[in-house]
């Protein structure tokens, strides 16, 4: 029976844990839909948070690939004065690297709403 309150409380742990992160991610993140990302992203660092090889399997035009495991020692590359525009395959890894920039002190954080497997425009393979 303690085994079964041990799983129920780091399950609860887990849940509250999850739900504080999804809130703090809307509040330091905007969440673009595809039109809306087309229209800013040229004036923003479009920043593709990706492993090096799904980037080159495919990425949006104009996108620097900075992978999520590679970000906090790449922060030099990355303007805190300029808007940033993130996107990874879902979603996920630009939340978490949102949430990265943000404790870096930069602010005007977006991605992409479904990550590149949603994106429909123009992408670059080499």
């Amino acid at each position: 029976m303690d085994t079964v309150y041990i799983l129920l409380i780091i399950a609860g742990a887990f849940i509250v844990y999850s739900v504080i992160t999804w809130f703090y991610q809307r509040k330091i993140l905007a969440t673009l839909t595809e039109e809306q990302f087309r229209e800013g992203y040229r004036k923003a660092q479009l920043i593709d948070v990706r492993e090096p090889n799904e980037f080159e399997g495919g990425h949006i035009l104009g996108a620097r690939n900075i992978p999520l495991s590679q970000l906090k020692n790449r922060l030099r590359e990355i303007r805190p004065d300029k808007p940033v525009y993130l996107y990874c395959q879902s979603g996920m890894r630009s939340g978490r690297a949102a949430t990265m920039l943000h404790r870096k002190g930069y602010k005007e954080l977006s991605h992409l709403q479904g990550g590149f497997k949603k994106w429909s425009g123009k992408i670059k393979t080499k």
